[in-house]
């Protein structure tokens, strides 16, 4: 399920959501992807491909699914209790609007 929501973010993405290079590392539970954006494209890799990401993001695949599929605004609490950790949270939210609606991304994504 997590490859195919990915799968699905590099064909949805809003092109120009990122004006520079961005790169964004994901640790969901054993899944590990980066993800590189610009001004054109998203590009998505299995594992850590990139030193220092501008971005990571590591969380349950659970809590990442609830988010992307259902909607689920993470807050505060989610941050200060650990269950989402990252160096970059507003990029976290750029990311978050940086795709269209679809099907292979089930999420309520603007």
């Amino acid at each position: 399920m997590i490859d195919e929501i990915f799968a699905g973010m590099a064909t949805r993405y809003k092109k120009g959501k990122f004006k520079e290079k961005t790169v964004f590392y994901f640790t969901l539970d054993d899944v590990k992807k980066t993800l590189t954006f610009d001004l054109e494209s998203c590009t998505i890799e299995n594992g850590k491909t990139v030193e220092n990401a501008d971005c990571f993001c590591k969380t349950s695949q659970e809590l990442f699914l609830k988010i992307v599929q259902n909607g689920y605004q993470p807050g505060m609490k989610d941050f200060m209790s650990g269950q989402i950790k990252s160096n970059a949270p507003f990029l976290l939210q750029q990311f978050m609007g940086a795709f269209t609606k679809g099907e292979a991304i089930k999420t309520n994504f603007s």
